[in-house]
């Protein structure tokens, strides 16, 4: 990928983007029983945005991204240290419920994975669980017109999702997490394992749900961070080759275009990684 040298967009005053942060790390470590993955992250995702989290394979994205609705937890030895928070609120709170925090905080990830039920009940399952009392059918009909997949599904929407293509398939798992009407999206690599035609749906999506919900994606494929994401955050084993941690955060123009970091130019014009 070429990037063009040239004036930079203002940079961000961190003083404001502390002010529309709705997620926030702070020196965010995690740990898999004696091995350290993240050291030291600090990293703030502005409210209605998308912010793409970049970097070479092994440097702890998916990490990072765990930690933001505790999927961490789920994995046996896994620690997570330092502050995360919602709308100011620690997650890890004593006091705070992980599943609450993964209604408010959902997950798309990276192969599609929906349930081997009709693709009515694969929007309807989670709403109904988490006690959703209002009309299943005109929220099946809106979370599938969200994920831009209404019209594609109308008229078979009792049969099996697994006869769905890939890109339907991922496009029902957006559905399925946006009927269970969360604020925020976690993306891991959701495109990675789509064709071209199916991944530009998914991009386009995304830029329309930003309107409605906060996106943090995580991606390899540079076009795609810099056509679809507002920000970016670069992420880079640490010295010593032992964890990641974020080395660069900014406005995806400045990231693609002026660099403050020369490991991040290194990286998205291919000499790295």
């Amino acid at each position: 990928m070429t990037v063009h040298m040239t004036t930079p967009p203002a940079p961000i005053d961190m003083a404001d983007l502390d002010e529309v942060a709705i997620l926030k790390a702070k020196h965010v470590n995690v740990y898999y029983g004696a091995k350290q993955a993240l050291r030291d992250v600090q990293l703030y995702v502005p409210e209605h945005s998308i912010t793409a989290l970049i970097g070479p394979s092994g440097c702890g994205k998916s990490s990072l991204l765990r930690c933001f609705n505790r999927m961490n937890d789920l994995i046996p030895e896994a620690r997570v240290e330092g502050e995360i928070t919602y709308h100011g609120q620690d997650i890890y709170a004593s006091h705070i419920d992980p599943v609450e925090v993964r209604r408010r905080i959902g997950m798309v990830f990276q192969k599609p994975n929906p349930f081997p039920k009709s693709i009515y009940e694969n929007v309807a399952w989670g709403a109904r669980i988490n006690g959703y009392h209002g009309d299943l059918d005109e929220l099946v009909e809106r979370a599938l017109r969200q994920a831009a997949l209404w019209d594609e599904v109308k008229d078979r929407l009792h049969e099996s999702a697994l006869a769905l293509s890939g890109g339907q398939q991922q496009r029902l798992c957006i559905a399925r997490t946006i009927a269970i009407e969360p604020e925020v999206i976690l993306m891991d690599e959701p495109a990675s394992a789509l064709d071209p035609i199916a991944t530009l749906k998914i991009e386009d999506l995304m830029r329309e749900l930003k309107e409605r919900y906060t996106i943090l994606v995580v991606t390899h494929n540079m076009q795609q961070a810099a056509r679809v994401s507002d920000y970016t955050a670069m992420m880079m084993l640490t010295d010593d080759q032992k964890a990641g941690t974020v080395i660069e955060f900014g406005l995806t123009d400045q990231i693609f275009t002026r660099p403050n970091d020369p490991r991040t130019e290194a990286y998205i014009t291919g000499r790295f990684g």
